[in-house]
């Protein structure tokens, strides 16, 4: 089952370090195309899928499909837009895969009260994607003529360090609240099923809101704002530690500001610095280090607290994460110099 779960996100990873050279044989649009197609086939495939091996291979190629979407998502808007406008656009991106998330979630669990299986229709949204892709997306060549698709080497990944670091400490801070928090609010304050859903979600609608003013906050508040999300993680899984019901809402909303503000923000500073080169160098590396944080964040979590905390203390998944975002606070502190943008 763990197999299941943790495949597409390792072959977005694999995916991601082949970009490079992807990019140079394709154009977008078709490597866009190519990746949609696969995704719906992929993900609705396992509709008519009972064999676990078949289930596997449903799964990995759906890791492929997200590792060729991904770089593009964000890449495209470095491409095509100026550095002035591409705050306001990464946040409206961050607003819409947090808003996807929330429909999607909602259609497959109304999918899934007909039958299990049917949940994997919703990948079908797909192919809204394929047309807009097909009727708007011009088919560049992403990069420049001497950058274009260069194999991945060292000197990207510390070239861009501070945000690929970044976006893996972000993701692993997050995916602290969705593997741990049924279980813990169940015990903490008593909460139901239907409680726990209703307020999974709300994260995702701040996320989603948060994302939408993000461009404001970027213009407005452009030196603190690489504090916040780090700060309202410390805050947030604070929050999350004590045991009643007002202080698990103001928690979780927390971290929905954290995640809607840290992604777009890491993806801003990213794609400015790399420039129009960014889908074929900064991008997959951001990429693959979202996935990576989704990977390794409950092999690291759960270790340690078992290791730091009392056997009993069922909010140290949480005390973990105030002690990682802690260090990622000084992560963005001690890398400032690498994280702030041009004057206007």
């Amino acid at each position: 089952m763990q197999l299941i779960v943790s495949m597409p996100a390792l072959m977005i990873i694999v995916t991601n370090v082949f970009f490079f050279g992807i990019s140079r044989r394709f154009g977008s649009k078709a490597i866009a195309t190519a990746g949609l197609l696969l995704y719906v086939a992929s993900g609705a495939g396992c509709f008519f899928v009972d064999d676990i091996n078949a289930l596997l291979l449903m799964r990995a190629l759906l890791g492929v499909s997200v590792g060729l979407i991904m770089p593009l998502s964000t890449g495209l808007l470095a491409y095509y837009f100026p550095p002035e406008q591409q705050a306001h656009l990464m946040g409206l991106s961050a607003a819409m895969n947090q808003m996807g998330g929330v429909v999607a979630t909602l259609l497959a669990g109304m999918l899934a009260m007909v039958q299990w299986n049917y949940a994997f229709l919703v990948y079908l949204l797909g192919l809204i994607a394929v047309v807009m892709v097909w009727a708007w997306l011009p088919n560049a060549r992403l990069g420049s003529a001497s950058n274009r698709g260069v194999p991945f080497k060292a000197s990207q990944l510390l070239r861009f360090h501070p945000s690929v670091t970044g976006m893996l400490l972000l993701m692993i801070l997050f995916f602290i609240y969705p593997t741990n928090f049924a279980i813990i609010a169940k015990q903490q304050v008593a909460l139901s099923d239907q409680a726990v859903t209703m307020i999974m979600v709300g994260l995702d609608v701040v996320a989603f809101f948060v994302g939408l003013a993000f461009g404001w906050l970027m213009r407005t508040l452009r030196v603190p704002i690489k504090y916040f999300a780090p700060s309202l993680f410390i805050l947030g899984y604070a929050a999350l530690a004590v045991p009643t019901v007002l202080m698990v809402l103001m928690g979780s909303a927390l971290i929905g500001m954290a995640t809607g503000v840290g992604v777009p923000y890491l993806n801003t500073i990213a794609s400015i610095k790399g420039g129009r080169d960014s889908a074929t160098t900064v991008m997959p590396l951001l990429s693959a280090a979202l996935y990576l944080g989704q990977f390794v964040s409950p092999l690291i979590v759960m270790p340690l607290s078992k290791v730091a905390f009392a056997a009993g203390d069922i909010a140290s998944p949480y005390k973990v994460g105030i002690i990682i975002s802690v260090v990622f606070l000084v992560q963005v502190w001690a890398t400032r110099h690498f994280q702030s943008l041009p004057p206007e």
